[in-house]
């Protein structure tokens, strides 16, 4: 395997094409300011580099980053790629990941605006993540152990399982589908509004007018924490350890809590709507 070592690189494409290549403590940044320096590129080791130069992994396939840092000027960082596994790194810069299949992000620190867009196969263990607008249709994701704070996140996101994650966002899960939660923490305003397929297993609920106009919504012994106007215009099968602050126009289905606030029938409410609440 050829390896590039110790190297300053700041030239366009400084290494286009490249296959089957080990690249070690090399830094890409310099006067000529070049980009797409790792582009169109296969089966590569990446370890121990600093990138600070825009779009520097474009479609690459089959590619393994360790102890790797992506500055915030190095933006569109990862697009078009396949197979990529990135490990105990930091990516910086907006729009770090999009286009992608088959990711693998393990123990990194994440910070970037709109992360994550139209990607399909993306596995997250062990990140902390910072985003205004994270995962915006992406598909088939596998999240774990995920330090979130983000606003506009898993817009149109379908098929994903997330476990054992803080999620502190707003608007989260909007007209997503086939979304399951397990153990976690969801803090925000207006949860999962349009969702079709959310469930939600053992999480703890934060935040004003959760969960409405959803079909097919799952709650099993779940937490409602400040949750007003909860469940309006929903289909919804709800077990809640705990108190609801309100629950407004359900639609069909059944809400079990140990306490209710509110109950809020009003005359918008459908002529036909028949969901069951009920106070254990």
């Amino acid at each position: 395997m050829e390896t590039y070592k110790d190297l300053v690189l700041d030239e366009e494409r400084a290494l286009y094409g490249l296959h089957g290549a080990r690249i070690e403590s090399c830094r890409f940044e310099g006067p000529a300011d070049g980009e797409s320096a790792i582009k169109e590129c296969a089966d590569l080791e990446i370890e121990n580099c600093d990138f600070l130069l825009r779009y520097p992994l474009w479609h690459v396939t089959n590619a393994h980053m360790r102890h790797c840092h992506m500055t915030q000027t190095c933006r569109a960082a990862l697009w078009y790629d396949r197979n990529i596994c990135i490990e105990d790194s930091v990516l910086g810069g907006i729009k770090a990941l999009r286009e992608c299949d088959n990711s693998i992000l393990s123990n990194c620190k994440i910070e970037s605006t709109e992360f994550g867009w139209f990607c399909r196969g993306v596995k997250i263990k062990a990140c902390s993540l910072i985003s205004e607008y994270p995962f915006l249709q992406t598909r088939n994701m596998e999240i774990e152990e995920l330090q979130m704070k983000g606003k506009y996140s898993f817009q149109y996101v379908e098929n994903c399982v997330i476990r054992n994650s803080i999620l502190d966002t707003k608007d989260a899960f909007w007209h997503s589908r086939n979304v399951t939660v397990y153990d976690s923490v969801i803090k925000g305003e207006y949860l999962a509004w349009y969702s079709q397929n959310l469930r939600l297993i053992r999480c703890k609920i934060i935040g004003t007018q959760p969960l409405c106009y959803c079909r097919s919504l799952v709650l099993e012994d779940c937490e409602m924490e400040a949750c007003d106007l909860s469940f309006e215009n929903s289909e919804v099968r709800a077990t809640v350890h705990g108190a609801i602050d309100s629950v407004k126009n359900p639609i069909s289905g059944s809400i079990r809590a140990n306490a209710i606030g509110d109950i809020i029938l009003d005359e918008h409410l459908p002529k036909d709507a028949d969901c069951k609440i009920e106070l254990v």
